[in-house]
């Protein structure tokens, strides 16, 4: 399997010469408010979630249907957007002649990961947490089955691929992010509100922490029992956490 980094470092910028790009990257303000700086050479283009741009210079925005053009292209916009919880639309970001920059971030506070997809692999990400792609990446969405109805999470992944070259994926957290190898006969369980993204080769079951007892009064609920090899990625906040924190203070209409 290829190598999942997440970056830190936010001294230098970072040269994607191992993925054959000329694109760089720089990350500010992570893990907390973290933004995504890319700079563009003439010609290059990214593709990223509406509203996630921050500023930009030198470069030209078109926005296009997220699933592609034509027939097809309108119905896979809209199962990304009614099952996957994204946008139907997405904005391509291309440099002009003389290069450029745009800067991204998430509409939430937390952090951005990214992952090389090698050709025919996929990367599968949470409902919300797709931020932006390289230009070859393409997108669409995965049924979770049954299992998805009481997980806690979207009935639908999104799941990301390319099948031109290496892409990148960019996925932001809720909090900060933490990477997690899974090797063969190991199970690592994940609340089902932290789960941000998974590589293929895991699969996954619905269960609980303890007996029954834990589950009404113990405050984890359902989790999610990754077993196989891969990489997942969680987040150290719960964005449904915070919403029953919030809610008793919210009016009501009553």
């Amino acid at each position: 399997m290829p190598e999942c980094v997440l970056r830190v470092n936010t001294d230098k910028i970072q040269t994607l010469n191992e993925i054959g790009k000329i694109m760089e990257e720089h990350i500010e303000y992570n893990p907390s408010f973290t933004m995504l700086t890319l700079a563009l050479s003439p010609g290059e283009s990214v593709k990223a979630e509406p509203g996630a741009m921050v500023c930009q210079s030198g470069v030209e925005m078109q926005t296009g249907m997220s699933g592609g053009g034509g027939v097809g292209g309108f119905f896979k916009s809209m199962g990304k957007a009614m099952l996957g919880g994204e946008s139907f639309f997405l904005n391509t970001f291309t440099a002009g002649p003389a290069g450029g920059w745009v800067s991204l971030a998430p509409s939430v506070p937390g952090d951005i990961a990214w992952f090389d997809c090698q050709p025919g692999q996929n990367l599968y990400i949470q409902s919300g947490s797709y931020l932006a792609c390289t230009a070859n990446v393409e997108t669409d969405t995965k049924f979770q089955g049954a299992k998805g109805m009481f997980s806690g999470e979207s009935l639908f992944f999104i799941r990301a691929f390319t099948q031109a070259g290496v892409g990148r994926v960019y996925y932001n957290s809720y909090g900060a992010v933490k990477q997690i190898p899974i090797q063969p006969g190991q199970t690592v369980t994940v609340d089902t509100g932290h789960l941000v993204a998974y590589t293929e080769g895991l699969q996954y079951t619905i269960g609980k922490v303890g007996g029954m007892k834990s589950l009404f009064f113990g405050g984890e609920g359902l989790v999610m029992h990754f077993q196989g090899q891969g990489t997942i990625w969680v987040q150290t906040r719960n964005i449904g956490g915070l919403a029953g924190v919030l809610a008793p203070f919210l009016p009501s209409n009553g």
